[in-house]
């Protein structure tokens, strides 16, 4: 079993920063990649961005250019740098790995808890 612990949400108001971090634990015998999502109410859940083994990186298009992903290999972190924060970036960020949990080629995706961000006016 993989475990993803997160941190760094709160509350902050409309231009400043946050940034959120993520460590996997656990069963882990190679992490393919390891990403952020988020929900706003009433919305479905969307990639905001990830990073995969490689260090090749993917972001939706309304956080380019303002969010950073990165990953800190040796202790299966990682970060989401977000600035120039806007009110529509509020909604529970979740933490995503893809791993494999034995030598087998077989991977399973993995959440973490989840955590709040909201941007205010």
């Amino acid at each position: 079993q993989v475990q993803l612990v997160e941190s760094g949400g709160g509350l902050v108001q409309a231009g400043g920063s946050l940034r959120l971090s993520c460590s996997a634990s656990g069963s882990i015998f190679r992490l393919n990649a390891m990403g952020w999502y988020r929900q706003a109410p009433g919305k479905q859940r969307e990639l905001v961005a990830r990073i995969i083994s490689g260090g090749s990186t993917d972001y939706a298009d309304s956080v380019k250019g303002r969010f950073t992903i990165s990953r800190e290999n040796a202790k299966n972190t990682v970060y989401l740098q977000m600035n120039s924060l806007k009110i529509e970036d509020t909604a529970v960020y979740y933490c995503n790995c893809n791993a494999d949990p034995t030598i087998v080629r077989r991977s399973f995706d993995y959440w973490g808890q989840g955590t709040q961000v909201t941007v205010s006016s």
